[in-house]
């Protein structure tokens, strides 16, 4: 299918003093555009990734991720259209998505993440839903699989303190005082025999 284009004609220049383009705008507008030509005839091979798509998206991603400012400003027209489209896409893709925030914004990417796993308690397999519910029950927010430990920390005056200490005294002294008469007893019981026995006769004097 051939299309027909009529340039438009009297079309005023912008002012010197615009706005440097956003690359979020120009990804979202590029991905538009391919779409529409994908409809009206550009080739599927147009969007094929190249080897080198992956290593361009992750540096453009960087690099905005640093400086957005400085990023929009040095990544004109004629260097955008260089990009492949299914660079395009991708980049697209992971701006919207995530935003510049997923670097800086860890609460972006817990929104995230819970979204992604309350779309997983759907899942046809049981496996996948039972994890996705012991996922969202282990989060902070909800607790109901956190694992919790108590401390329980008694505080006494000092006079308790010394009363507990005095007790614990008396009781050790009871103890030894006890093991020291059963000694006693013992040693008795062993000489006791010796005083039944006649030196003389046992002397033959």
């Amino acid at each position: 299918m051939t299309l027909l284009c009529t340039p438009d004609v009297g079309v005023p220049l912008p002012p010197d003093n615009i706005s440097y383009a956003e690359l979020r705008e120009r990804a979202a507008a590029a991905c538009k555009t391919l779409e529409h030509l994908a409809v009206n005839g550009l080739p599927p091979e147009a969007f094929d990734e190249t080897p080198s798509d992956a290593d361009t998206v992750a540096n453009l991603i960087d690099s905005f991720a640093e400086d957005e400012v400085k990023t929009n400003k040095s990544l004109d027209t004629q260097k955008f259209s260089a990009i492949s489209p299914a660079a395009v896409f991708q980049v697209n893709e992971l701006l919207t998505e995530f935003g510049r925030a997923v670097v800086k914004n860890a609460v972006q990417v817990r929104h995230l993440v819970t979204n992604k796993l309350l779309l997983e308690t759907e899942n046809p397999d049981a496996r996948v839903r039972i994890r996705a519910l012991e996922l969202l029950g282990k989060m902070s927010d909800v607790g109901l699989f956190t694992e919790r430990s108590e401390v329980v920390v008694t505080h006494r005056s000092t006079d308790d303190l010394k009363l507990s200490l005095r007790e614990k005294l008396q009781k050790l002294r009871s103890k030894v005082a006890k093991e020291e008469a059963s000694d006693a007893i013992i040693d008795m019981e062993a000489v006791a025999p010796l005083q039944n026995i006649d030196v003389d006769a046992e002397l033959g004097a």
